[in-house]
């Protein structure tokens, strides 16, 4: 389940992270977009830029508010931390209304962070390494 667990931390990190990402992109854009309906001056400009200024604040901010979560949910994973294999189980709850992609992430994280191997990795740690195994002795020696 090692393995699992670490395929997930990598998945909840790379899409966490394209939020934040298309989060600074609709910030540029929807900043772009007042700055050159101001430029214009035409028509009710004055009215829409603050309008669209609101609107891309509110999106971006609900974009990065809502990825956050996942990159740092990735990353506690990846420390098996016990709070994340949580906050993985509700993310997933969360996604699984996010047909298709999301409901397949949805459904393997939460396969994965719900069985009793993974539990008891995240009850210790993570995987525990013990010394290498000894060579046979040889009885004729």
């Amino acid at each position: 389940m090692d393995t699992h667990v670490k395929i997930i931390a990598i998945i909840y990190i790379v899409f966490g992270a394209l939020g934040l990402l298309a989060g600074l992109l609709l910030m540029v854009v929807f900043g772009g977009a007042a700055s050159i309906v101001s430029v214009a001056r035409q028509g009710d400009a004055d009215i829409a830029v603050p309008i669209i200024a609101i609107v891309g604040f509110f999106l971006t901010w609900f974009l990065i508010l809502t990825s956050l979560p996942s990159v740092v949910a990735g990353v506690g994973l990846l420390k098996y931390a016990n709070w994340a294999r949580i906050l993985v189980i509700v993310l997933s709850v969360l996604g699984l209304i996010n047909f298709p992609i999301g409901t397949l992430i949805g459904v393997y994280a939460l396969w994965a962070m719900l069985n009793e191997e993974t539990n008891q990795l995240f009850r210790t740690g993570g995987p525990q390494v013990g010394p290498p195994p000894q060579p046979p002795m040889n009885p004729q020696g």
